[in-house]
């Protein structure tokens, strides 16, 4: 881990620079320990790095030294994340999966096969970002990987769930994108007047569970009529 300073009040701790779940859950067991320090004002975590903003009362010194006895501390013990799953019901039938036969093509899966690979496996949040509340989920099965589209759309509808080399995630809102689409939920994923925003955090676990066209769009009915509750959805 390496310690950089961030401007006049925060650090950048970073680690090495590749997407693996041994080091996101060091990032992610910081993020955990940090919160607990009161002149900790801002915390964001990211697949290897981790931005650590702080207040005036203390200095860049003396929480490089903090966090560094920290992260020696729970690079020798099992530190407990917590992660929820949370179950995410997909329409992966026309016309929400838009790339289905692109991504049919480039891994030789049916689309049948790129269903079951795609439900069978739990993922892990690594991050937010991009947009507000787009969560990049990992890793996909290997069968699964494909690069990203050649020509970006100029929007993707909210709930779209794309891949991207061997990364997953649903699109939060209508936002330009070049992932693969090959399917799209009726849950709403991110809602900036609630109470907390995003459905997800870094660290949850997601599973895709497919659902048909109908039940999409009674879901959605119910999101549209504003008589779907989330909290219950959930249990």
């Amino acid at each position: 881990m390496k310690i950089v300073r961030f401007g006049d009040s925060a650090l950048l701790l970073n680690f090495e620079q590749k997407i693996d779940e041994a080091i996101n859950n060091q990032v992610l067991s910081l993020y955990k320990q940090l919160q607990e320090i009161k002149e900790v004002t801002f915390l964001i975590p990211a697949y290897c790095s981790l931005t650590v903003g702080f207040s005036e009362n203390t200095s860049f010194k003396t929480l490089s030294k903090q966090i560094e006895e920290l992260n020696s501390k729970s690079q020798s013990t099992d530190l407990e994340l917590n992660s929820k799953i949370i179950e995410i019901p997909v329409c992966y039938q026309t016309p929400y999966a838009l790339d289905m036969n692109e991504v049919s093509e480039k891994t030789g899966l049916t689309q049948q096969e790129i269903i079951d690979t795609h439900c069978q496996e739990t993922y892990k949040v690594y991050m937010l970002g991009f947009v507000a509340g787009f969560a990049y989920l990992g890793s996909l099965p290997e069968q699964l990987f494909c690069p990203r589209k050649e020509e970006p759309r100029k929007e993707v509808l909210v709930g779209s769930v794309g891949l991207a080399g061997l990364q997953t995630g649903i699109y939060p809102a209508n936002a330009p994108g070049g992932w693969q689409i090959i399917g799209r939920t009726p849950i709403p994923t991110f809602n900036p007047k609630a109470e907390k925003p995003t459905l997800f955090k870094a660290g949850d676990a997601v599973k895709f569970k497919p659902i048909s066209t109908s039940e999409f769009e009674e879901i959605e009915k119910r999101v549209s009529s504003n008589t779907f509750n989330l909290e219950e959805y959930y249990g």
